[in-house]
This record gives C-alpha cells, structure tokens and sequence, in this order.
C-alpha cells in the first residue's frame, strides 16, 4: 500500500453515523488533535486508509476516565483501572491493518475480539468487519465497554464474559481473530476456530512480548513476526 498523502486531511472525517459525530470533542480532543495522532501512526508505517479513516473518527476519550480525556489522543497506552490499559493508538493500527491486510481475497465478516477492555479497539474494527465478536473476563470492564459502544449507536458486536483462552466456539468458525492479551503460547483452541485463510494476530510471552500474525493455510500455519509488544497476560477465568 501506498503511503496517504496530505489530501487525506484536506477532507471532512467520514462519520459512520450521528451518533459518532456528536461523540467529536473540543481542545485537546478535537478534530485538529486527532489529525496530529493519525499524522504519526502514517509516520510510523501505517498506510491503510480504511484504517486511519475508522481512527480518525473513533473518539477514543469517550473510552477513558474524563480525568484522561486530555490525553485520549496521545500515542501511548493509558490505565482504565482493574489493572487494565487501553492500547497504544500504533499498536491498534498495526494490528488492525495486519488482520485487514488480505481482505480482498478473504474479507473479514467474521472477527473474534479476545479482551474488550475499553471498547477502543471495538469500535475502530466493528467499522470494518461485518460482525465482531468480543469476549471479556472482567465483568465491570464489559459493562462500561457496552455502554460506551451503545452511545456510537454500532449494531453489529456481540459480548461474552469469558477468559478468552478458549475462543468463542459456538460463534465460530471466524475470518479474523484479535487478542488484546498475552498467553505464554498460541492457544491451539484458537487456530481450530479460524477458516482455512484467516489470520489470528496476538501477543505471545509474559517478561518480554512479542506481536505475532498467524496464517491458517491448507499445509499448516504460516507465522509472522510483527515487533515487540507490552500486553497484559492472559488469564483465565472471569471477575465480577
């Protein structure tokens, strides 16, 4: 993919809805800052429009404590309490635009989510799969998640308050699959839930991290290094 030019910015945000419109912010949360923040992840190699276009119009402060707010559009991770974090702004881009990167030969109508957190990382991809499917273990979290996704008016998500290690099995098989967590290896449950062409993108180790995308292929799976990565661990069972 090519790298965007500057006109990408000459145009108004394209705003799925009302909903993400009213949700735009002021100051430190404006248009002009999220600009800047779309500006650097082009910077660092992020190069799909689809993606920086979904970025671009998500309100990530509508997903962090108000007292935050000032800092929604900073490239940098930021706490949301049960000892959880929003991702760093890149690595939802790297991601996003990993899983997205064969969509026209295998298009993502199907996305399994491992760890709603926020509901950040929900909202830019529920604006470019078909249906999303995301699980979260902490019961609280979820539940803010929720309500702040309701407010962008999306339809197109379905929850589950579940640990994540054994996918959403009644819900698969899936195009795509994402994890905001980190387990010690490649749960094997999860390959089992892809289609043969789906790409699975995670975190895997706990001291030291590394982001991988995994292939399902016919032969086996094909495996791709994407950089080092500081996630939260995956673990299992729920909280309430």
């Amino acid at each position: 993919m090519h790298r965007p030019s500057f006109d990408f910015f000459d145009q108004p945000p394209l705003y799925p809805n009302e909903a993400f419109k009213a949700q735009q912010g002021l100051g430190m949360t404006s248009q002009r800052t999220r600009d800047r923040l779309i500006r650097r992840l082009i910077d660092l190699g992020i190069t799909d429009e689809t993606v920086l276009q979904a970025m671009r119009v998500v309100p990530r402060h509508a997903f962090l404590d108000e007292a935050m707010g000032s800092r929604a559009y900073e490239d940098t991770a930021l706490p949301i309490g049960y000892g959880q974090t929003i991702s760093q702004p890149i690595v939802v881009a790297t991601m996003t635009q990993w899983l997205l990167a064969d969509r026209e030969q295998h298009p993502m109508q199907r996305v399994l989510e491992i760890g709603t957190g926020s509901g950040y990382q929900t909202a830019v991809l529920a604006l470019l799969v078909k249906q999303l499917f995301s699980v979260e273990r902490i019961a609280p979290l979820l539940f803010k998640a929720q309500a702040a996704l309701q407010k962008l008016d999306l339809h197109n998500i379905e929850f589950n308050l579940n640990d994540g290690h054994w996918g959403w099995s009644s819900r698969a098989p899936f195009d795509g699959i994402i994890s905001a967590a980190a387990p010690d290896k490649l749960p094997e449950e999860l390959l089992g839930q892809l289609k043969e062409g789906g790409r699975l993108v995670m975190p895997i180790g706990q001291q030291e991290q590394l982001l991988y995308g995994y292939i399902k292929t016919s032969t086996g799976v094909k495996e791709t290094c994407l950089g080092e990565v500081l996630f939260v661990p995956m673990k299992q069972g729920v909280e309430v």
